[in-house]
């Protein structure tokens, strides 16, 4: 049999909320106000994606949901990621974040279908991990003068500490110094 572990709640606190307004990396705002489509203006918008490599199920270019609506960072497993990097810093917007997290451990490892629950009333619904990729890490080389190793080193050194994907489940306001409450579902491990 295999081991289940109740659902229970954890909190943290906003510390950043970031916009891609037109491209990946994004920029400090004051308010994330989110929409069913996700954060208006920024390149990740939308209720609808194309699918990609990280679908290779589909033909590229199909239409489907979007679950990758926003990026949610943990401000500590970025700490790490620099120092395994060798770096002073790892900015969440070098690498597209759109919610810089604290207090909450492995929040890389949280489990799909975890809610993300703000004082404004609004939600966030995780998909899943979000795989580092070279895109990321290249971002990263281009903000640290001197180091094209880190374009595929992050690819390494982030491995599940990228942080999560999510999409909006109930539209709110989200801002830095908010609370953050998650409920973490029931967790089986299934070994099919």
């Amino acid at each position: 049999m295999a081991e289940i572990l109740p659902a229970h709640m954890i909190e943290g606190v906003v510390r950043g909320v970031y916009r891609a307004p037109d491209t990946f990396v994004t920029t400090p705002v004051e308010v994330l106000s989110l929409t069913y489509a996700g954060i208006p203006g920024d390149v990740h918008s939308g209720l609808y994606r194309q699918s990609g490599a990280r679908e290779p199920w589909y033909p590229r270019g199909t239409p489907m949901r979007n679950e990758r609506q926003l990026s949610i960072l943990s401000a500590e497993e970025l700490a790490e990621v620099a120092t395994t990097l060798a770096i002073p810093v790892l900015e969440p917007e070098w690498i597209g974040g759109n919610l810089l997290l604290t207090g909450i451990p492995q929040l890389s490892l949280l489990p799909p279908r975890s809610i993300l629950m703000f004082p404004s009333g609004a939600a966030i619904r995780i998909d899943g991990d979000n795989g580092p990729c070279r895109h990321s890490g290249r971002s990263i080389a281009e903000h640290v003068p001197g180091r094209p190793d880190l374009e595929l080193g992050f690819v390494q050194a982030a491995r599940h500490k990228r942080g999560l994907v999510g999409w909006v489940e109930r539209e709110g306001e989200v801002r830095a110094g908010d609370v953050v409450r998650i409920r973490v579902w029931e967790q089986k491990l299934y070994a099919g």
